[in-house]
């Protein structure tokens, strides 16, 4: 754990809002004392709603590394990550993630993600977005083969 990281996050995550970016939120991922990549939040400057710092910094680090895990690396986030992110998070499997802010400290200013919480403790039929299965079977096929793939990478 390092101060000095989070100041780092916390730098860019003030010079995106001064700048007109995207939002309060800036990420790095650390690996070994060293900075990997950066990310801030950029999702209106964009057009991409998946453009949050986590995810940002986390497709840079993956990149820097030539792999899709971090093992060994450490997250530094302004703010405890929403749902897309902490999805994210947990697939990338860092060691650790350290934040700033919580969420009730985003929604305060505007960042609300409690629904996302909600809906996601709903049956799909009690969801905003309504959901519907369609082709199950003929879309098993796809992970019968990859069940069957003896040279896949795991992840």
């Amino acid at each position: 754990m390092s101060a000095e990281f989070m100041r780092r996050a916390i730098a860019l995550g003030l010079e995106n809002v001064r700048t007109g970016g995207g939002g309060p939120f800036a990420a790095l991922v650390v690996k070994q004392g060293r900075i990997l990549a950066e990310g801030v939040n950029c999702v209106t400057t964009t057009n991409d709603p998946t453009a949050h710092a986590e995810v940002v910094a986390i497709r840079e680090a993956c990149r820097n590394l030539g792999n899709f895990q971090l093992t060994g690396c450490d997250l530094y986030t302004t703010c405890e990550p929403c749902p897309m992110c902490l999805g994210a998070i947990y697939w990338a499997r860092p060691s650790r993630i350290f934040y700033a802010c919580i969420a009730a400290d985003a929604a305060a200013v505007g960042f609300d993600d409690a629904f996302i919480y909600d809906e996601l403790r709903r049956g799909h039929q009690e969801r905003r977005l309504p959901m519907q299965q369609l082709l199950r079977e003929e879309s098993l096929a796809i992970f019968s083969l990859w069940k069957q793939l003896e040279n896949k990478k795991r992840y």
